[in-house]
């Protein structure tokens, strides 16, 4: 996918991310592919449907990109967020996936679910949405006059100093196989996405379930298709194939006189979805004016995953209004959004952004996210139970 000039390339880049949430959004209305859900059937029935769903989206993220890496068909090397980094921040991405997955717990489900319910007239999904791209703003850009966020203030000071640097990439198999990267990702890629294949179809109550199938595919397969075209939209520039990203840090040296330069090259790098991050940079776009300069991949994603879950509202006539039940209601969904604006970005994602994104580029620091954000919902739903039955007693 090459195209002779930047703004061509960048408006299939853009386009093609919003069509992909689009169907995100729908099917996740439609098959109330959820997360949260997902924990809680497990935690307080012993459902496991739609946990199943969940690990079959990583599943097929994990096989797909180790064929389509295999192929040379994605470059995840330097990715947004960078998620093989050598740099293993695992106190931030277990405290991290713990906020975030108390969060999310709080306020009724995880960013994505978030904004599909928001699509589908929630209101108080629109209250968790402004909280949580306020958080995750300020968490990565500084405050007015200052050169401080709340990541420099509140994190960074100790939790920095834990970092451990590898002398490899962290995902499993360039630290397993550190002789032969390429093909230790594709054994550890086709070990660790058939066991979960097995033990997903391993129940006959989830082979029955035509939503969860679904609903887990769907997710699995956006995932894997904003990775492709995110790694293979270039521009010509002058007969030398660039990427979007090299074209942008190389500006002033290839773009004509007069076109749009946005406003960073770090969201031109091969990506797929993740909800809290984008939240961030979706408020900086509402408040510096709607600029061409700040539409990016989340931002798109955003828009694309609420519509998307609006038209599948409207045509199955599923389109609700809801607001808080109560003070309380209002408060732990405050509080919740709070917590997953802070984990998420502290994190480097979601359920959806570290724990099927992430996860499917087998990073280290994902898998621990991914086991944080599990143990965080569940001790809150324990907690959450215990004082339930405290005050009926």
């Amino acid at each position: 996918m090459t195209y002779e000039d930047f703004a061509s390339a960048q408006s299939f880049f853009l386009w093609s991310t919003f069509a992909v949430a689009l169907i995100l959004g729908a099917v996740v209305n439609k098959t109330n592919f959820c997360t949260m859900g997902a924990v809680s059937d497990w935690v307080n029935m012993g459902d496991t449907g739609r946990l199943r769903a969940w690990v079959l989206a990583i599943a097929i993220g994990v096989l797909g990109i180790m064929g389509l890496e295999a192929a040379g068909l994605v470059h995840l090397s330097s990715t947004f967020p960078p998620y093989r980094q050598n740099n293993l921040v695992w106190l931030e991405n277990v405290l991290g996936g713990a906020l975030f997955g108390i969060g999310m717990t709080l306020a009724s489900g995880c960013t994505n679910k978030t904004l599909v319910r928001a699509g589908g007239g929630n209101l108080k999904s629109i209250v968790v949405i402004l909280v949580v791209a306020v958080i995750a703003y300020f968490m990565i850009n500084p405050f007015p006059g200052s050169d401080k966020t709340l990541y420099s203030t509140l994190f960074y000071p100790w939790t920095n100093p834990t970092t451990i640097t590898l002398t490899t990439q962290q995902d499993l198999g360039a630290m397993l196989f550190k002789d032969n990267v390429a093909t230790g990702r594709m054994v550890m890629g086709a070990l660790i996405g058939g066991l979960m294949l097995l033990w997903v179809f391993k129940s006959a109550d989830f082979r029955s379930s035509f939503d969860n199938i679904l609903g887990g595919l769907v997710v699995g397969l956006v995932v894997l298709a904003a990775w492709y075209v995110t790694s293979n939209v270039m521009v010509d520039a002058g007969g030398e194939i660039m990427s979007l990203q090299a074209y942008a840090q190389n500006w002033d040296f290839y773009a004509p006189a007069g076109a749009i330069r946005p406003a960073d090259a770090g969201p031109l790098a091969p990506q797929s979805f993740t909800f809290v991050n984008p939240l961030g940079q979706s408020l900086g776009y509402l408040t510096g004016g709607l600029k061409n300069t700040l539409i990016t991949f989340g931002v798109v994603a955003v828009a694309g995953v609420i519509a998307g879950s609006l038209l599948w509202a409207l045509v199955s006539r599923s389109f609700r209004i809801e607001w808080f039940a109560s003070v309380r209601d209002f408060v732990n969904h405050f509080i919740g959004a709070a917590l997953m604006g802070f984990g998420g970005v502290l994190a480097m994602g979601c359920t959806i952004g570290q724990g099927v994104t992430g996860f499917s580029t087998l990073a280290l620091g994902s898998i621990l996210t991914f086991v944080a954000i599990v143990i965080g919902s569940a001790a809150t739903m324990k907690v959450q139970y215990a004082i339930m039955m405290r005050s009926e007693g």
